[in-house]
């Protein structure tokens, strides 16, 4: 495991100074793309190899609005996705039990519905649990891998990391509570987890996310996505033995704050992927690409284009 040094200094500007969403997004363009399987809605940018970059759970592309053009300037074709089951993306088939096999299968389907046999992948959170599957799965369409605060379903021999506030059954409270009772408080809270500090967290971000809820299917699906109603069940899918046939080049990103696994945990999990580099943002919690846009972009250009 090697840790990703920059290769310049990042300013990053105060967060106050990023416009609206829809004014970050100008110059890009949202589409429907047709796989063979499923519908897919992607915003898109910029020309050069492709990027594809998935959002946690319960999300949406626009979590990475403050991205798509500085990565797009930096020689990618970047495509923010909703992953399956969410946003304006396909809802069905669901089924508990296969539900990553097929949101895996659907990343698979939209590298070829976007005319492409490979993509470098950056999956957050849930994004990064889908990037981690599909790399074990789907080697030979893989470009880099960027596993930005979340990691795959493996049985880790390790578990006494240094406790981090904010993981577990407080989590799953606050995401209960934003979809049974979708209100601007109750989203407001749950996408607050996401920072480092509420302030970083917008009015408008929560607009939109509770917007996206309020669409009968996307509100069903996300039924679905949280469990609610039903016991929610983790179970490993790996062993640490079994991580030695991982084959992409792959970035295990973390974050200083991030909620409930801390940077032990992303440096350990780095360490069981062969060749894996490993990088930790300080003053970041669960949205790097959000709370230090420049900062997260320049992790991707220097990754992506390292060793070449």
């Amino acid at each position: 495991m090697e840790v990703l040094t920059l290769s310049k200094t990042v300013a990053c500007k105060p967060l106050t100074e990023w416009k609206s969403v829809a004014t970050e997004l100008l110059g890009t363009q949202t589409r429907i793309v047709q796989g063979k399987r499923w519908r897919h809605r992607v915003i898109e940018c910029g020309d050069g190899e492709p990027l594809i970059l998935i959002h946690g759970v319960g999300g949406h592309a626009e979590t990475y609005a403050r991205n798509l053009h500085n990565l797009a300037a930096n020689g990618f074709r970047v495509y923010a996705a909703d992953a399956l089951y969410h946003g304006f993306t396909d809802k069905e088939p669901y089924n508990d039990e296969q539900r990553l096999d097929l949101q895996v299968d659907a990343l698979a389907d939209l590298i070829e519905g976007l005319g492409y046999s490979w993509a470098h992948i950056e999956g957050e959170s849930m994004g990064a649990v889908i990037t981690f599957e599909f790399g074990m799965r789907y080697p030979q369409m893989c470009g880099k891998l960027i596993l930005n605060t979340g990691f795959g379903m493996v049985n880790l021999k390790k578990t006494d990391f240094r406790p981090q506030p904010g993981g577990g059954p407080a989590l799953q409270e606050l995401s209960v509570r934003s979809v049974v009772n979708p209100t601007f408080e109750t989203v407001r809270k749950r996408m607050e987890w996401l920072v480092a500090s509420p302030e970083r967290m917008t009015d408008e971000m929560v607009e939109i996310r509770l917007r996206l809820y309020s669409f009968p299917e996307i509100y069903r699906s996300m039924q679905n996505v949280y469990w609610i109603g039903r016991q929610w069940r983790w179970a490993p899918r790996w062993e640490e033995e079994e991580l030695t046939k991982f084959q992409p080049e792959a970035l295990v990103f973390w974050t200083e704050h991030n909620p409930g696994q801390g940077p032990d945990y992303g440096e350990y999990v780095a360490g069981l992927i062969p060749g894996a580099k490993f990088y930790n943002m300080a003053d970041a919690a669960h949205w790097p690409q959000w709370e230090k846009p420049e900062e997260h972009d320049q992790v991707l250009i220097d990754f992506i284009k390292g060793d070449r």
